[in-house]
């Protein structure tokens, strides 16, 4: 967790460097479009699966792929329904993260 209003970009390369194994694809949002960590992602021996910026050329990537995509940004659509998701309105990240279970897990239960 990125600490107040900064960007989670930073923290996702040692976030990546701490995975055991190599991921085969790597899937984010565009707000992880930058290219130094895409060639991370390549060093790595994984694909990146990073939609462009808007003012750059789109990247080819299978459609199955943005299908899975897709179902990570509903989940987390679904989670940020709850206030305290949307707003991080705990202090401390152990109580996000204990919010942020809670919520997960009702939504595993209404499925």
């Amino acid at each position: 967790m990125a600490p107040g209003q900064a960007h989670e970009l930073p923290q996702a390369i040692p976030l990546l460097d701490r995975l055991p194994g190599v991921p085969k694809w790597v899937v984010g949002d565009r707000g992880y479009a930058s290219h130094a960590f895409r060639q991370h992602i390549w060093e790595r021996g994984a694909r990146p699966v990073i939609p462009s910026k808007r003012n750059e050329a789109p990247v080819a990537c299978p459609d199955w792929i943005y299908t899975n995509r897709t179902i990570v940004e509903r989940l987390w659509a679904r989670l940020k329904d709850w206030r305290a998701v949307a707003t991080r309105y705990e202090k401390t990240a152990s109580s996000f993260m204990g919010v942020l279970c809670i919520a997960a897990a009702i939504d595993w239960i209404k499925a």
